[in-house]
């Protein structure tokens, strides 16, 4: 599926072309209000197992083209999420440039709603950092092709429970992997991020009888949890120096890279958020050199989009959760498939993803 080498492309004079072309993007849409101050791209990956569907980010992004990487990398990683737990889903996603404190509004929203509306169907929105249920409310005002709407509209709501139950049984399956038992009590575990996810991940580790630390930039967010969970708080300066067992990156991505992973004092990377790699090839193979078992966070964190799926036929909490369940399996036939092919585990886990892709295509084809 990707594209090896780009011989005849000058990245430097087409540098959104070029960068489709890196992973076979289908298109990008660049949207634009000036009345209402949206900024926003939608990128749609891949539609060959069905319309696209990912969130919408909102970030205060430094430059477009910081915007640009972070849509592509969105994008195709929900590919490959609906396809390895088996959702008849293409992989699309959002950004709005901004800062959602300031420049977030009714008619921002609106106005979005329309740009994703003229796609046709082509990409369904849902949420993502920085945007909420609420949200999708109001930019349902302008199109139906939106997803994670509030539960007394007959959506799913909050699909955070969902998300960190997946979190939660691929992380039990890393263990069963390391160390020949999926219990996680008494392991170590550091929590990056404690939002929604983060914290229901936290409940259910607790549970486990965990040994919890946690990070996040919210002073407000640290001591709740802390206090609820009897958690301890660990600095950004400070937590990846840790002695701990498990390393669960449930913020924002690229936090395992050059400078972490000499530092990182882990058996198992397993947690929620995406593009956790900062660069998949260099860390996907240099984890695993180091000794450290990286559960590929597509495969990880695909509660989130299975809950929304289940939005999209009529909303049954139950299934979405006995869906998100089969995560422990996916996760654990990975990690199989890696040593038998002697292959990093996140090449295992996209070889997993293209070969339904490709099956799909072919079947379209004869079609």
């Amino acid at each position: 599926m990707e594209v090896k080498e780009l011989k005849d492309i000058d990245l430097s004079k087409n540098p959104v072309i070029a960068q489709m072309m890196l992973n076979n993007h289908e298109q990008i849409v660049f949207c634009n209000d000036n009345a209402t101050g949206l900024r926003a791209i939608v990128a749609i990956h891949n539609t060959v197992l069905g319309p696209s569907l990912g969130g919408t980010r909102m970030w205060n992004y430094n430059n477009e083209m910081e915007a640009l990487t972070d849509v592509l990398r969105l994008s195709r990683g929900m590919t490959y999420k609906s396809s390895v737990a088996g959702l008849n889903l293409g992989g699309g996603k959002a950004v709005i440039i901004g800062d959602a404190k300031k420049i977030k509004s009714e008619a921002l929203l609106r106005r979005f709603g329309k740009f994703i509306d003229s796609l046709g169907g082509k990409y369904i929105t849902a949420e993502d950092v920085a945007m909420s249920s609420r949200d999708m409310e109001i930019i349902k005002m302008e199109t139906d092709h939106v997803s994670g709407l509030p539960e007394n509209m007959g959506g799913s709501g909050d699909p955070s429970p969902v998300t960190a139950y997946g979190v939660y049984v691929s992380m039990k399956a890393s263990a069963k992997e390391v160390w020949g038992s999926d219990s996680l009590a008494g392991k170590k575990v550091l929590v990056q991020g404690i939002g929604h996810v983060g914290e229901v991940l936290v409940s259910h580790l607790t549970k486990e009888g965990a040994k919890i630390y946690i990070n996040d930039i919210s002073e407000d967010r640290l001591k709740a949890v802390a206090a609820q969970y009897k958690a301890e708080v660990v600095a950004a300066d400070k937590m990846f120096n840790l002695d701990i067992d498990i390393y669960a990156p449930c913020a924002l991505g690229a936090t395992v890279n050059d400078d972490t992973l000499g530092k990182l004092k882990c058996k198992i990377i397993c947690g929620a958020a995406n593009n956790q790699l900062a660069n998949e090839v260099i860390h996907g193979e240099a984890v695993g050199k180091q000794g450290i078992l990286y559960a590929p966070d597509f495969v990880v964190n695909a509660g989130g989009i299975i809950n929304v799926y289940y939005e999209l036929e009529g909303y049954n909490r139950e299934r979405a959760l006995a869906h998100a369940e089969k995560i422990y399996d996916t996760t654990f036939n990975i990690f199989q498939l890696a040593k038998k092919e002697g292959i990093p585990n996140y090449l295992a886990a996209n070889r997993i993803a293209e070969h339904r892709i490709e099956a799909i295509a072919r079947i379209n084809a004869v079609l």
